[in-house]
C-alpha cells in the first residue's frame, strides 16, 4: 500500500478588513415642535391647522399668504430661523425654472438619455427624476444656477425685521462632485422654510418675491402693507413648471398631500445631512393650494430617523390644507382680488 501524503493545506484566505462605520446620532423623529414658539399675531386658525397636522414630529411648518408675504403660522420657530439645511429635491423646482428661462428645454420636451429612455421635465417633477435634473444642471453650468438661485432668494434673508432670522447658503464654488448634484440632490445648499415659502409664493402669485412679514399686534395686523423684494421673470414660465407640481400631487412623490375639493400643486424633497459626523434625515415639501378663491404656501420641513421622507411632509402639508377646510376658513375669508391662471388646463377638476 502507497505510504499515505498528507494534502497541503490550503492557504488561509485573509479576513477582508472591515471599516467600522463612522459613528453618529440622529435626530431623534418625535419632540414637541411648539415648545417656545411665539404665537402672538398668528392667525389663530391657521395656527391650529398647522399644529395638529405636524403633531410631534421633530419638524416645523410655515404657511404664507401668497398674495402678500404675510406669515400666517410658523410651528417650531427655531428651526424655520436656522441656518438652514439641505433643500433636497425641492431645488428642483429652481433648477426647472432656470433652464425654461434659459430655453434648454420645454415642459413637454422629452430629453433622450443612455439606456434608451427618455423624461421631460413634467414627468421629472412628477416623480423627482435625479438623472433629468443633473442633466440640466450641466446644461446651466455652475455660474447660471448660482445666478438663479440668488435671484430666487436663497443666500439671502427671505423675512422683512424677523428677529432671529439667519441666511441659509449658496456655495460660491460648484460641490465637488458636480453642479449636477446641486441641481437636483440640493448638495452644497443650505436653505431655510422661510427662503422656500417665500420662493414657492413667488411661483402661486406669479412672480412676485415678496419679504415676508410676521406682524404681532393688531396694529401691525389692520396696517400691513405688502413689501416686495423683487419681481422674477418667470411669469411665463410659470404654468409650464405648475404641471409638473401638479403631476407630483396627483400621482407622484407629493400625493399624500391630495386634498377633495381643493388643488394642490408641491414638490417633494428626501435626503440626510452629516453634521461633524451626525446624520439627520431630511423630508421637505413645498407647496401651495387653490381653494375658493385662496393662495396659501405650506412648507413642511421634517428631521429625524428612517420614517422622515419628503413623502410623509407632503401627508403633514395635506392635512394643513384639509383641517382648513373643515374649518371652512377659506369660504370665510374675502377671496383675493386677482388670481392668476395656475395650469388648470391640465385637469377638470380637484381631486
Amino acid at each position: 500500500m502507497a505510504p499515505q501524503v498528507a494534502e497541503e493545506a490550503a492557504p488561509k484566505k485573509k479576513k477582508p478588513v472591515r471599516r467600522k462605520a463612522p459613528s453618529y446620532v440622529t435626530e431623534p423623529t418625535f419632540g414637541n415642535p411648539t415648545a417656545g414658539d411665539f404665537t402672538q399675531g398668528e392667525d389663530p386658525a391657521v395656527r391650529d391647522a398647522a399644529v395638529r397636522a405636524l403633531g410631534n414630529y421633530n419638524g416645523s411648518v410655515v404657511v404664507v399668504d401668497s398674495n402678500n408675504g404675510r406669515i400666517l403660522t410658523t410651528v417650531n420657530q427655531k428651526l424655520a430661523l436656522s441656518s438652514g439645511y439641505v433643500p433636497c429635491s425641492t431645488i428642483k423646482l429652481a433648477a426647472g425654472l432656470a433652464a425654461l428661462k434659459e430655453g434648454l428645454v420645454e415642459p413637454q420636451t422629452k430629453v433622450q438619455f443612455k439606456g434608451g429612455w427618455s423624461m421631460n421635465m413634467i414627468d421629472g417633477l412628477a416623480i423627482s427624476n435625479n438623472v433629468y435634473f443633473a442633466h440640466l444642471g450641466q446644461k446651466l453650468g455652475f455660474e447660471r444656477v448660482k445666478e438663479y438661485a440668488h435671484l430666487f432668494g436663497f443666500g439671502e434673508k427671505a423675512g422683512w425685521q424677523i428677529e432671529g432670522e439667519q441666511l441659509g447658503e449658496f456655495s460660491e464654488t460648484e460641490h465637488k462632485l458636480g453642479v449636477g448634484r446641486m441641481t437636483s440632490f440640493g448638495d452644497g445648499i443650505s436653505v431655510t422654510p422661510l427662503q422656500l415659502a417665500a420662493f414657492v409664493s413667488a411661483i402661486a402669485n406669479g412672480g412676485t418675491l415678496y419679504y415676508l412679514q410676521a406682524p404681532r399686534t393688531e396694529t401691525e395686523i389692520e396696517t400691513f402693507t405688502p413689501h416686495v423684494k423683487r419681481q422674477l421673470p418667470i411669469a411665463d414660465l410659470i404654468p409650464g413648471l405648475e404641471l409638473g407640481m401638479r403631476e407630483a400631487v396627483k400621482r407622484g412623490t407629493g400625493r399624500n398631500a391630495r386634498v377633495p375639493g381643493q388643488f394642490v400643486w408641491g414638490k417633494t424633497g428626501t435626503c440626510s445631512q452629516w453634521e461633524q459626523r451626525k446624520r439627520t434625515r431630511l423630508g421637505w415639501f413645498a407647496s401651495f393650494n387653490e381653494a375658493e378663491g385662496h393662495r396659501l404656501a405650506v412648507v413642511v420641513l421634517l428631521r429625524g430617523g428612517p420614517m422622515v421622507y419628503g413623502p410623509r411632509a407632503a401627508e403633514v402639508a395635506g392635512n394643513v390644507y384639509r383641517n382648513l377646510s373643515e374649518q371652512d376658513y377659506f369660504s370665510s375669508k374675502p377671496a383675493a382680488d386677482s388670481i392668476v391662471s395656475l395650469g388648470l388646463e391640465s385637469c377638470c377638476s380637484a381631486p
